[in-house]
């Protein structure tokens, strides 16, 4: 193995790790501590599911953030701002002693969780690997094995400090300064990034000239942000991301009490959102060994479809068989579309401008927090979450048509000829 192949498995790694923890600390965990901080603060549900949202929306809204701080202070600066950030949030909230302070640490924890996860680390290791699904998909299983492992450290802190939650709180906010500042350390000078950037560019260019039809479409021009978004495939992406976000944070925050009100014990609706935790890491990893030998526009399709089916079945779930259909069709569906979207982002418009481009697929994330407040509106007017999983089964239906007649978009077509012929030139010099 070369020192560059060496450098960059050892930067997944260190991505992997900050991103299982800062998930195993934040959305799951966050579940399962609640309803001992909304027991001993006196909070409504209400404003304890308002914080949910705010971490939800928060994480989406400033995805604008880390894009913009990479370019302007480099990677190692902006993970340590969003370690700074993180840490505030987990302190905000193992201080709290009112709603509002419970408000601030979870958007805290939104904020500094996108600037410590996702947008830095598809950055760097974009930069580092010509082939990217496999990567990725250890990357992005890393955040499914968090979200897993979440509920049960907390459990396990709960039983050692005698139900003491804010314990738990102030145990992620050491953990988050420790993975942080390491995963800083490791990730190097943006000079040795830059330089890691170029030989990877070059090297898929001229596999890319050597194979001009291969299975795995990919562009040979570094297409603009402002030529990306003049394409219905950056739309339809970004369709997909936030069909899948709706339905993610829908599940993961009112899959059990759907569950228990048909019947199912609390103990057993838990365990299949585990199991859908699970089904996620099996989509990922999948994804990430397949991912560079078939079009991922497939791996997207079967996504896609299988998202349709989870929550489908979940509307009508009360028994095994269809509880396990929501499990399995939910988790690879909501695992595999993040891999599939943020590879084909970049295999359709490049490397180059992929910071700003995937920062503007993120901030969807926004809107998709929304879901469980629509999911508890429909609740309210009809006595049941069902019809709320039908019709984002339905958006997501329509997303998959639009998916199935999509296609890579071509330079001089969706691109302007002058805009088009200066990036082939540049890319040829």
């Amino acid at each position: 193995m070369t020192r560059s192949e060496w450098r960059g498995w050892l930067l997944v790694a260190a991505f992997s790790l900050v991103l299982f923890l800062i998930t195993a600390g934040t959305y799951n965990a966050l579940g399962v501590v609640l309803p001992h901080m909304v027991s001993e603060e006196g909070w409504s549900w209400t404003e304890a599911g308002f914080g949910f949202t705010l971490l939800g929306a928060a994480t989406g809204a400033s995805s604008f953030l880390p894009q913009m701080l990479i370019r302007k202070v480099g990677v190692r600066a902006t993970l340590l701002i969003g370690t700074a950030v993180m840490a505030l949030g987990f302190l905000a909230l193992a201080r709290t002693q009112g709603v509002w302070l419970y408000f601030i640490g979870a958007a805290l924890c939104g904020v500094g969780y996108q600037m410590m996860a996702l947008i830095p680390g598809t950055h760097v290791l974009a930069a580092l690997f010509k082939h990217r699904a496999l990567p990725f998909g250890i990357y992005f299983t890393s955040a499914a094995l968090g979200g897993v492992a979440g509920p049960f450290v907390v459990f396990a802190v709960l039983a050692l400090s005698h139900g003491h939650w804010r314990d738990f709180w102030l145990l992620q906010m050491v953990g988050a300064i420790v993975v942080g500042v390491l995963c800083a350390a490791v990730v190097g000078s943006d000079a040795a990034l830059a330089r890691d950037s170029a030989r990877t560019d070059a090297e898929l260019a001229e596999e890319t000239a050597r194979r001009p039809s291969p299975r795995v479409w990919r562009t040979r021009v570094d297409w603009t942000t402002r030529a990306a978004l003049a394409t219905p495939q950056f739309y339809v992406l970004l369709a997909c991301y936030f069909g899948h976000l709706l339905i993610g944070v829908t599940v993961a925050s009112v899959s059990v009490a759907h569950l228990t009100q048909r019947g199912v014990s609390a103990t057993v609706a838990g365990t299949m959102l585990a199991i859908e935790a699970l089904m996620q890491m099996a989509g990922r990893t999948i994804g990430g060994f397949v991912g560079d030998l078939i079009d991922p526009r497939w791996l997207l399709i079967v996504a896609l479809a299988s998202l349709i089916v989870g929550a489908g079945a979940l509307s009508v779930a009360s028994a095994w068989p269809m509880m396990i259909l929501y499990a399995v069709g939910s988790g690879v569906g909501f695992g595999l579309t993040l891999l599939a979207v943020s590879v084909l982002l970049l295999n359709y418009f490049g490397r180059k401008h992929n910071l700003e481009i995937f920062a503007l697929t993120c901030l969807i994330g926004a809107v998709s927090a929304f879901g469980p407040t629509v999911a508890g509106a429909i609740r309210d007017a009809t006595g049941s979450f069902g019809i709320a999983f039908q019709l984002f089964a339905g958006v997501i239906a329509v997303i998959l048509v639009a998916v199935l007649l999509m296609r890579p978009p071509l330079p001089g077509v969706t691109m302007p000829e002058a805009e088009a012929a200066a990036r082939l030139a540049e890319d040829a010099a």
